[in-house]
């Protein structure tokens, strides 16, 4: 934890205290939060950073950025990754993974390099395969069974530089 503070109070010196008694409700913008190292590069770092903000908007406090650390941790469980891989999926926060949440999903993985039809079709294979019951998004319970075939998806999915 001391650690993680080191590194919260290096992004803003001026705004982070070392000591919170005066002002604990410190939070630190996104932009400062997805030029760190470990996220840099990660497709989703707007995602992450908005799925551990409090606010949602993705201003992070320092319990959200231990949060997310935590999460992002290799020893943190596979239950705790798996709910926040389908939080940062479900861009529309409606408690679902729907087709604009796959496409979205997609244009990211693949640096939108993909045509329409071919997001189109990945996304109906994606319904179709993991949609247990059938009505047309994922909940859940529909992405956890899909993970649980993809032992891999949580590792490479939360892997840090």
């Amino acid at each position: 934890v001391y650690r993680l503070h080191g590194r919260y109070h290096e992004m803003a010196p001026n705004v982070v205290p070392m000591d919170y008694t005066k002002d604990p409700d410190v939070k630190l913008p996104m932009q400062l939060i997805i030029n760190m190292p470990e996220l840099k590069e990660n497709p989703f770092k707007e995602r992450i950073v908005e799925s551990f903000s409090e606010d949602g908007e993705g201003s992070l406090s320092f319990n959200d950025f231990v949060d997310m650390f935590s999460v992002l941790s290799e020893m943190a469980p596979r239950e705790l990754k798996a709910i926040y891989a389908f939080k940062i999926y479900d861009f529309n926060t409606d408690n679902f993974i729907c087709k604009a949440d796959l496409e979205k999903t997609l244009n990211k993985l693949t640096r939108e390099e993909l045509t329409a039809e071919e997001i189109t079709l990945v996304c109906e294979k994606v319904i179709e395969e993991a949609d247990m019951d059938g009505d047309g998004k994922l909940g859940y319970a529909d992405f956890e069974n899909m993970i649980s075939k993809a032992p891999d998806f949580l590792r490479y999915y939360f892997k840090r530089n």
